[in-house]
């Protein structure tokens, strides 16, 4: 790039231009080179135009209407980030639906959709409570779809995964806790009275009831109670 086109470029411009793929960096290169400024904005809208007009995700017919603008790139590109998350099944569906209503509203709701269902599908993997039963994940959320639910379903299994995780931290935490208040119990007597009741103070978060004052709109207390099997 010559030293003339690279003045043309604003900071920010210029570093986001290198972050882009090398189709979108000969595109800006061309734009600088004419003469036009180069802002932040326009690697941005370039980039969104070149994911519009590649991807192999988007039908043929929505492309051409992100062609003579008809549909802005600036919709189609957050959509095919979130389908490349998606099986090959699911894309289809999404294709189906911007293909027989190719608008602004249809691509913002498939790019929510596409959004709920990869942290669906990703969640429901993890969770542990799901594999009891055997729960057909695939059938649950065709099921959740065709009810108007599906946020609701991926918001939960997401937060169950969340939860279980949770937990297995907590347990790890809750022993290490024991182990460190066993050791400094070894160490502590009547020349360390402040550490002594530091360590009984804390002391019972590493036994078997664990209890927490939770303060909000009503002050609550939480007993927890942690039992081990092997």
């Amino acid at each position: 790039m010559e030293v003339k086109s690279i003045n043309n470029f604003s900071k920010r411009a210029f570093v986001e231009t290198a972050k882009a793929s090398p189709e979108v960096q000969v595109m800006v290169s061309e734009a600088a080179q004419n003469g036009d400024r180069i802002t932040r904005r326009e690697v941005k809208q370039l980039s969104e135009e070149w994911t519009a007009m590649s991807s192999e995700l988007l039908p043929e017919s929505v492309k051409q209407k992100a062609a003579d603008n008809t549909l802005p790139p600036r919709y189609l590109a957050p959509l095919v980030k979130e389908m490349e998350k998606l099986p090959q099944l699911h894309q289809a569906v999404i294709q189906d639906e911007i293909t027989a209503n190719p608008d602004v509203e249809t691509l913002k709701q498939a790019t929510t959709d596409a959004r709920y269902l990869a942290k669906y599908l990703k969640a429901a993997v993890q969770v542990q409570a799901l594999s009891s039963q055997e729960v057909d994940i695939e059938t649950a959320l065709e099921e959740a779809q065709r009810v108007g639910c599906m946020n609701i379903a991926a918001d939960l299994v997401n937060q169950a995964s969340q939860i279980e995780q949770t937990i297995a931290k907590l347990y790890m935490t809750w022993k290490r806790i024991a182990n460190l208040s066993d050791r400094l119990y070894v160490d502590t007597g009547a020349s360390t009275p402040q550490l002594r009741l530091l360590l009984d103070c804390l002391e019972p978060l590493g036994g078997e009831v664990m209890e927490l004052r939770i303060s909000g709109t009503t002050e609550r207390t939480v007993r927890l109670q942690i039992q081990e099997t092997e």
